[in-house]
């Protein structure tokens, strides 16, 4: 009998994936919980596992379809099974489409579109894998015909539903479909330019002393806590102080109200193969330097990996992004929707400086951006706000003391 591999819940306003690899082909002998096939969301990527031990007889969504919650993927027979000369396809792979278009290997979700809007998958350019039609290839279509007929209500977690301007290739070009995570990503810094206020303030913090702090302690802070003390801790907590006195600044906009949080969810910005990702860490107020450095570490090992999981991305109340370790001497960073805030930390560099005697010393400076969302917080909070953080970096002790 066979046991059928289903597309998994996939988290909170998640409703839909791309198959992204399969890891094992038909006839292929299978243990329990071993990976079968990979799924790529617009947050993360995560593995389907067998559900018993047996043989792979049948994969029904093949790499590059777009699949729902639920969606069959493939089945398994129980035991041994001697592969077959010819694979066995699930014959639900196999769709007739309207227009007398031949047999066409389609997701439920293309298959859905060509029907309902009367379409010949043949004259489609596909950009899935071996040419196949993805639902993106169909609304683009849609989208270059002006064809008016209803097409599904997108939602912010079906990013290819975001329709772009396409062109034909040249020969010295080459065409890769953006991964889920990247149109989600696009999507989301979009839709933070058309709906929010951004404006950003810029300042410089004096690195001298918490560079010194760092040196002083770093060897007998790894021996204690196993993880390496980094700057991004240490920011982490002076924005929490500047939180604190700014509330405006952890807030939110809900309609026409303001949704003032008492708590310290810090995202993150993390690169990825994937693109970026922000997972958070939570109650950052009670956490100490330790946890922060160790959860970092763990969150970054495992976006590498992409093994972070959709409730680890989800929420935060303010974000901290450091381009610094790309090189970045200055950038504008877009806020993190609904958030109002983000912190971008940058390169440090030695700069002559005016000290307050009047002489000149090349000092570890920083430059230090926040963008910030002005329907919530204004010009005189933002700037306070950030000269809180560079007070708090540039003598460690009021982090400790909130002084």
């Amino acid at each position: 009998m066979a046991t059928e591999i289903k597309v998994p819940t996939l988290g909170e306003s998640v409703a839909e994936a791309t198959v992204a690899k399969w890891m094992k082909s038909i006839g292929d002998s299978v243990a329990l919980d071993e990976p079968l096939v990979e799924l790529e969301t617009d947050k993360v990527t995560l593995e389907v596992n067998a559900p018993i031990a047996g043989t792979l007889s049948g994969i029904t969504a093949d790499e590059g379809a777009e699949v729902e919650v639920g969606a069959l993927l493939g089945t398994l027979e129980e035991g041994a099974v001697k592969p077959s000369l010819t694979p066995v396809v699930v014959s639900e792979r196999i769709s007739e489409t309207p227009a007398g278009t031949e047999n066409t290997s389609l997701s439920p979700a293309v298959r859905k579109l060509i029907e309902d809007n009367s379409l010949d998958a043949s004259i489609i350019s596909g950009t899935g894998k071996d040419s196949r039609l993805v639902k993106g290839d169909v609304l683009a279509y849609l989208d270059g015909e002006g064809v008016s007929a209803s097409i599904p209500t997108a939602t912010p977690s079906a990013p290819a539903a975001a329709v772009y301007p396409t062109r034909p290739i040249g020969p010295r070009e080459e065409k890769v479909k953006m991964t889920r995570l990247r149109q989600m990503v696009a999507s989301r810094l979009k839709e933070a330019q058309n709906t929010a206020a951004i404006l950003t303030t810029f300042n410089e913090v004096d690195m001298t002393h918490v560079m010194a702090m760092r040196s002083k302690y770093k060897e007998t802070f790894e021996k204690k806590h196993g993880v390496k003390i980094g700057f991004m801790s240490i920011f982490v907590k002076a924005c929490v102080v500047a939180l604190r006195e700014f509330p405006g600044v952890n807030a939110e906009i809900n309609g026409d109200e303001i949704i003032y949080k008492n708590y310290y969810d810090i995202g993150v910005a993390v690169g990825s193969p994937m693109g970026l990702v922000v997972p958070v860490l939570r109650d950052a107020e009670v956490s100490s330097f330790a946890d922060i450095e160790g959860q970092i570490s763990d969150f970054g090992s495992r976006a590498r990996g992409g093994k972070l999981t959709l409730e680890e991305m989800q929420g935060g109340s303010f974000t901290v992004t450091n381009g610094g370790i790309f090189g970045s001497l200055l950038s504008t960073p877009i806020i993190n929707p609904p958030q109002s805030g983000i912190l971008g930390m940058h390169k440090i560099q030695k700069r002559p400086i005016v000290m307050p005697d009047g002489s000149i010393e090349a000092r570890p400076m920083m430059y230090l951006a926040l963008s910030y969302d002005h329907r919530i917080v204004d010009g005189r909070e933002a700037v306070q706000f950030l000269v809180r953080v560079k007070d708090c970096i540039e003598d460690p002790q009021r982090i400790m003391l909130d002084a």
